[in-house]
């Protein structure tokens, strides 16, 4: 039984190894982050667009905080629970990961964290026009198209709102899903 554990423990300290191997691939090592630039090699050795909604969904699955950033921590947390240590394994991953997110009792979760990621600043509560309207397309649009389309298409010509707050993103959310 004893011996069971040492190799069960010995096999996730390996994978542990390997998950940082991967996350250093990345890695800004002056800052011990993968910085944006770190983030566009990555999609870019997995054939996806940094602006590819299963990036966002990774971020989700990391529970990074900070856009565009990635920390060790949170890299382990989001490839132990994915169970990917390399880019061949991330690539093939993205499918399912997507499917996961997908599915509704996992997407109001994502969608909320979506808003919550790209508060950029400290005790920011909303999020510029321009930007919602991109999230809104990059999040939303391939579920309910029209319905986004419409409402990124009145943001951009409407001027009395120059932010959008959570309970506002929430709210399109909910609308979309009793409107179809």
């Amino acid at each position: 039984m004893k011996k069971m554990r040492r190799s069960a423990i010995k096999a996730a300290n390996k994978e542990l190894e390997r998950i940082d191997v991967f996350f250093n691939t990345y890695a800004n090592m002056s800052s011990g982050l993968i910085d944006p630039e770190g983030i566009e090699r990555l999609c870019s050795d997995v054939e996806v667009d940094h602006t590819d909604v299963r990036i966002l969904m990774l971020a989700w699955k990391m529970k990074a905080e900070k856009q565009g950033y990635f920390t060790l921590e949170e890299w382990r947390t989001g490839f132990k629970a994915i169970r990917v240590s390399n880019k061949y394994a991330l690539k093939k991953a993205l499918p399912e990961l997507e499917k996961e997110v997908r599915r509704p009792t996992n997407f109001v979760d994502f969608y909320s964290y979506s808003f919550r990621y790209c508060l950029t600043e400290e005790k920011q509560k909303s999020i510029d026009i321009d930007s919602i309207c991109e999230l809104l397309n990059i999040v939303l649009r391939s579920q309910y198209q029209a319905q986004v389309d419409l409402f990124v298409q009145y943001l951009k010509t409407q001027n009395d709102y120059k932010v959008i707050n959570m309970d506002q993103w929430m709210g399109f959310y909910r609308f979309c899903e009793e409107d179809s």
